[in-house]
């Protein structure tokens, strides 16, 4: 079993690249734990998610970060990339290819993967850094990023008429950005497909520290 190698031993740039986990691996279990991740991706995207009728529940938000905190940031990034994209072209439910999809999924990796970079020498400091990921990613990638091309998406195509509605029922008519947005994640409850996601990853630490990355535990 390899030894524990501080993150001051490797260069920055590696640390962009893998997470200290993975830097404790050679380079055939590297390879092995991204394929491995990708594959999960993969599953989430054509199995682990549930649409009835224009609400969508999945589990994607809680694989991608964990690729990215397994991972690392850019290696996470491609990974969750690569395996949305392969999941879309396996289950699509019809729909055409929306990029920003799979990048908002890889924003989540790649946003787990610097926020576990940060150094707390604490047992709790993984618990701070989940908070961190949760809430820089839901602004990002979920109100952010997805919301944003879901909007532009629908204001170039016309908004349905279920967003007009909302909209004119709580912001006198005018669907903005902003009106969009709290149609997503209100209406359509994806905030709470995303308090689920996260609570499953606090849950999933105890797990993750017992059973792998024994050498390099996450912190």
């Amino acid at each position: 079993m390899s030894s524990h190698i501080s993150a001051a031993d490797h260069p920055a740039w590696k640390r962009v690249l893998f997470s200290d986990f993975m830097l404790s691996r050679g380079r055939a279990q590297r390879i092995a734990t991204v394929g491995v991740m990708t594959a999960l991706c993969i599953v989430a995207n054509m199995f682990l998610e549930i649409k009835f009728f224009d609400v969508q529940f999945s589990l994607t938000i809680f694989v991608s970060v964990l690729s990215g905190m397994l991972i690392g940031p850019l290696f996470g990034f491609g990974a969750v990339f690569l395996g949305d994209f392969l999941g879309y072209v396996y289950n699509n439910w019809g729909y055409m290819y929306m990029p920003w999809v799979g990048l908002s999924s890889a924003l989540f990796a790649l946003v787990a993967g610097l926020v576990m970079g940060i150094r707390i020498e604490k047992k709790w400091g993984i618990y701070v850094k989940l908070a961190l990921i949760c809430v820089i990613t839901f602004l990002v990638c979920t109100a952010g990023v997805n919301s944003a091309g879901f909007y532009f998406y629908n204001k170039i195509s016309g908004f349905s008429t279920a967003v007009i509605d909302y909209a004119e029922a709580h912001f006198g008519g005018t669907v903005s950005y902003f009106a969009y947005v709290c149609y997503r994640l209100i209406f359509k409850m994806q905030i709470l497909n995303s308090v689920v996601n996260y609570a499953l990853l606090f849950a999933a630490v105890p797990l993750i520290n017992a059973i792998g990355a024994k050498n390099v535990p996450l912190r």
